[in-house]
């Protein structure tokens, strides 16, 4: 248990927005704003976009959700994050925990009834999100692969709630999405890797824990092969070489992702390859703009 001692409103304030990881949240709303203009579009009607109030509300929709499953996340391993990374830990040091789990609920309800607002597809695609981050942190992330398919999908999510809601250009939103999904998949896996020992103490069934490092590394060059080949599949059936011509420069940093994965054994080595897949794919997002 996390002993909670009195903190001054400063470090309260830092230590929420470290629990909602306010850094991966405005990586959200840039990706969707960026999706509005460049995939979406009209391009040339970017600023008339910025300033319309639907993609505000579609992105503090999908903020509230995120920020809320961050939040039960922590809620249900706060054992474990003391031992993988004690200095990031907030619930019980900074939050009480039913605070914590009153502002998830808060959260979960307003992104939902500003989909609802917007759409009834957009609505169940949030409480779809809703149920599967509840479900992920209370149980399905303690068995191996399973867990991280969920997050993979929910990460897709963000981007499919455009096409969901503008029906337009959704072949090659659906594209981005996987493409989310798929460096998503490989980057859970590989923090699995790099949280093994705190996992295994509490009785979680990871990949790592369940198949050992060397079994799930092959698993990974499978998943990387596969999700390389299609994307390349795909955009040759669109017939978009600008997508495929994207996706040949982003072989220079998955390569060097396999080089780095094959001699990785370390918590240390795990962790750049976990920041590695967050590079890939902001690259992957900021492509938007040549797609």
């Amino acid at each position: 248990m996390v002993m909670r001692q009195p903190v001054t409103f400063q470090a309260f304030a830092v230590g929420f927005l470290r629990l909602i990881r306010v850094q991966n949240l405005l990586i959200v709303v840039m990706t969707q704003f960026l999706a509005r203009i460049a995939l979406v579009g009209p391009r040339h009607e970017w600023l008339r976009i910025l300033t319309d109030p639907t993609i505000w509300l579609l992105s503090f929709s999908t903020v509230c959700i995120a920020a809320a499953g961050y939040i039960i996340n922590d809620y249900f391993d706060v054992k474990i994050d003391l031992i993988n990374k004690p200095e990031r830990v907030v619930i019980g040091r900074y939050l009480k925990r039913r605070v914590a789990i009153g502002t998830h609920q808060i959260l979960s309800v307003l992104g939902c009834l500003i989909g609802l607002y917007l759409s009834k597809w957009v609505f169940l695609l949030d409480v779809v999100s809703v149920s599967l981050l509840w479900f992920y942190s209370a149980r399905l992330k303690r068995e191996p692969f399973i867990g991280n398919v969920v997050i993979a999908l929910l990460t897709a999510f963000s981007l499919l709630v455009l096409a969901v809601y503008y029906r337009k250009n959704a072949d090659i939103i659906l594209i981005y999405a996987l493409f989310s999904f798929g460096i998503s998949l490989v980057r859970e896996v590989i923090k699995d890797m790099q949280d093994i020992r705190g996992d295994a103490r509490f009785g979680c069934r990871t990949l790592p824990i369940v198949w050992g490092l060397r079994r799930t590394k092959y698993l990974l060059y499978v998943l990387i092969a596969s999700f390389i080949m299609t994307l390349f599949l795909i955009a040759n059936d669109l017939d978009n070489q600008k997508l495929s011509l994207i996706f040949l420069l982003l072989l220079a940093p998955i390569t060097w992702l396999i080089y780095r994965l094959v001699y990785a054994d370390k918590r240390s080595d795990f962790g750049y390859l976990s920041s590695l897949c967050k590079i890939i794919m902001l690259i992957g997002i900021l492509s938007m703009i040549w797609a």
